[in-house]
């Protein structure tokens, strides 16, 4: 079977429990004529290839994958769930395997001391222990054994070294026991894994499987792949709506925390953009496609959380090179052990302890744990490297216009003359505006809205260019617009509003000055608290980056406290992040992700406000805010600290935890039974620590 008709081809994999197992899965199927690149992801559980040349050949990427040791699921097969009753099953049969694990670490304990073993293993016909050892085992040893045909040592391969060695020496119960402690590491490895993968599991079932069709005038029930762009489909309450698409008809109530991580629900109506995976409370509405499955906003979230695997930061680099010296050293040291004390037990003691997987989960697990919370959260992360930059970031340098503005214009100020009320002059002024398209009149007009105005209908409705509108309302000949429109000198009010970096609109009835208008760019009212929040995570410069005047720009940043440059091309921005980079500083450049995605480029780690439906800002900046929130910005960077700082105590405890094994062992106090037991513990402290990741994230969401 030979095709080159996809770009990217999805293989599901089975069988994977640490990032060591990814790569191996990723070395052999890059081994394969005809494969371009391969990427395999631990969190999502599969590879995703992409063909080089008509010679790629599926099957032979299928049998790449079990030469490698593992099994090829089936394709499109949700991802098994924790639900209802299972969950309590799943809860009975780890309870049962921890007490079984417990009561034969206590038996091996006690039949050591007492020396139990060796006169069982004197009474026991060869034959059988060897039997045993090789019926429990059989999984651990086929996959060694594939690995050695390849030319590989995985950690299962020290362990099966000591296995042979206690065969040889006759300890046949302590190789029996040996054999189940490695079973039971393995379960507890694959658990481990599979808590990493749930924060992804959880955002894959959100994603819907079938569409409400209306074709040819009928309703009917399809599967989402079904469902084409300018399609027609129904969603009623209790729902998840298919694809992105803009409303036709109806109304209704819907929750789009799947996409922005916002819990409060929101109001559309005809003419309103919706999302795929959000939820209808209450209503019914009909919107028409335009983008569906992978290419629907949740569906790009998705394949970028799972992709974030391949994003690997320097710890998870050096953890996963780490890991290739690690064997080598492990049976170096248990060669010296033989050498030396010519103690075959000890020797197969230290080949046993050592557990390679527990240093290969320490990073991944925490970012995979991290990273699918997070976009629960509203906020996604492009990977590991992402987090370590942003725990080391020390200057943010922010945009103006819809980042941290609102990005559109608003009447801020009111001051009236002659004795007229504030709800007077607005009424006069958005009444003349009402024909203007102008965004300034859009402002006017929406403010006397906003305070239930009732407006009168002008005549004799005139725009003049540059200056302003002049119209009749109610007999009265109103003008809105600049000072050259009224021909009259500012005045100390309007030269202090536009010191503030404001919009001075004049009104004028029959001729004469009737008030003021200040409109502006109103700030986001969460940035000031955002902010102390970013200073006291650690950042030590924030500079603001616009295009705007230097008078608006001066005032804003005087309102927030910050440095600032105004009046700036989109190439200045970079030369400013450019800048300091070349100072050594970590820079991080937050904008709207679309006239800035060039300087989001070029920061250490760019981030994008409000990303949702926006390609531009999924693809240029590093990191995506789902919603336009500032709050989120203090939230990512204690996200990347405090995934950090769980990745930093996993590698400690590891490296502390191997260090002391391999010494006991080495000196005889560890026996091959004990070295069994022991090897399980890490992974079980990597799943303690990085398990706060994900419930910290859970409960936010929740």
């Amino acid at each position: 079977m030979a095709t080159n008709e996809k770009k990217r081809i999805e293989i599901p994999v089975k069988g994977m429990d640490c990032a060591q197992c990814a790569t191996h899965v990723r070395d052999s199927l890059r081994g394969v004529h005809g494969v371009g690149q391969a990427e395999v992801y631990l969190g999502a559980e599969k590879a995703v290839v992409e063909p080089a040349s008509d010679g790629f050949d599926l099957a032979a990427a299928h049998k790449a994958i079990r030469d490698a040791g593992y099994e090829v699921g089936e394709k499109g097969a949700a991802a098994a769930t924790v639900t209802g009753s299972n969950r309590d099953l799943s809860k009975q049969v780890t309870y049962l395997t921890g007490a079984l694990f417990l009561f034969v670490l206590l038996v091996a304990i006690v039949g050591e001391g007492l020396g139990l073993f060796e006169r069982l293993s004197d009474r026991m016909p060869w034959w059988i222990g060897l039997l045993m050892v090789l019926a429990g085992g059989y999984p651990v040893f086929k996959s060694v054994a594939k690995a050695a045909v390849r030319r590989r040592i995985i950690s299962h391969t020290l362990m099966t070294l000591g296995v042979l060695a206690a065969v040889v020496v006759g300890e046949w119960i302590t190789a029996i026991l040996v054999v189940f402690f490695m079973r039971v590491g393995d379960y507890v490895e694959q658990f481990t894994s599979d808590r990493a993968r749930q924060a992804v599991r959880r955002l894959s079932d959100l994603a819907p499987q079938t569409a409400r069709l209306i074709a040819d005038g009928a309703e009917r029930e399809v599967p989402i792949e079904q469902v084409a762009v300018g399609d027609h489909v129904i969603v009623r309450p209790g729902e998840r709506i298919p694809v992105d698409g803009t409303v036709v008809t109806g109304q209704a109530t819907i929750d789009q925390s799947a996409i922005t991580g916002e819990s409060m629900p929101v109001e559309v109506e005809a003419g309103s953009r919706v999302f795929a995976a959000s939820f209808a409370h209450l209503g019914s509405i009909e919107v028409e496609t335009a983008q569906v499955g992978d290419e629907t906003t949740f569906g790009r979230v998705i394949r970028l959380v799972e992709e974030a695997e391949a994003n690997r930061g320097e710890v998870q680099r050096f953890a996963d090179r780490f890991s290739g010296y690690y064997l080598p050293i492990v049976a170096s040291i248990a060669a010296l052990t033989y050498l030396i004390s010519g103690n075959a037990l000890a020797t197969a003691a230290v080949l046993v302890v050592a557990c390679s997987c527990s240093i290969a989960l320490a990073t991944p697990i925490a970012m995979l744990a991290s990273i699918g919370a997070a976009a629960r959260r509203g906020l996604l992360i492009k990977g590991g490297k992402v987090i370590e930059v942003l725990d080391r970031a020390d200057v943010l340098l922010i945009d103006k216009t819809g980042t941290l503005t609102l990005g559109r214009p608003r009447v801020t100020d009111i001051k009236t003359l002659n004795g007229l009320g504030e709800d007077t002059l607005l009424t006069l002024a958005a009444s003349a505006e009402w024909f203007s398209e102008h965004p300034l009149a859009t402002a006017v007009c929406d403010a006397a809205q906003d305070r239930g105005l009732e407006l009168a209908r002008p005549t004799d409705f005139v725009a003049i260019p540059g200056k302003g509108v002049r119209a009749t309302v109610a007999g009265q000949q109103i003008s809105v617009g600049s000072q050259r429109l009224m021909a009259t000198t500012p005045s100390t009010e309007a030269d202090a509003l536009a010191a503030q970096g404001k919009t001075v609109l004049y009104v004028s009835a029959d001729n004469e000055v009737a008030g003021l208008l200040a409109v502006s760019d109103t700030l986001r009212p969460e940035v000031p608290a955002a902010l102390r929040q970013v200073r006291a995570l650690g950042i030590k410069g924030i500079e603001l980056l616009t295009g705007d005047n230097e008078s608006a720009a001066a005032g804003l940043a005087e309102q927030l406290a910050i440095d600032y440059r105004a009046e700036l091309l989109p190439e200045d921005k970079i030369a400013i992040v450019k800048e300091y980079q070349q100072q050594g500083h970590v820079v991080v450049m937050v904008g709207d992700g679309v006239n800035d995605a060039p300087a989001l480029a070029q920061a250490d780690v760019g981030i994008a406000m409000g990303a949702a439906g926006t390609d531009v800002a999924l693809e240029a900046a590093h990191a995506a805010l789902m919603r336009d929130d500032w709050l989120l910005i203090p939230e990512l960077l204690e996200v990347a600290e405090r995934t950090m700082d769980v990745v930093r105590l996993n590698l400690g405890f590891t490296a502390v935890y191997n260090a002391v094994g391999l010494g006991l062992a080495a000196f005889g106090i560890l026996p091959p039974v004990l070295a069994a037991a022991a090897q399980s513990l890490p992974d079980i402290g990597i799943l303690a620590n990085s398990s706060r990741l994900l419930r910290q994230g859970a409960s936010a969401v929740e």
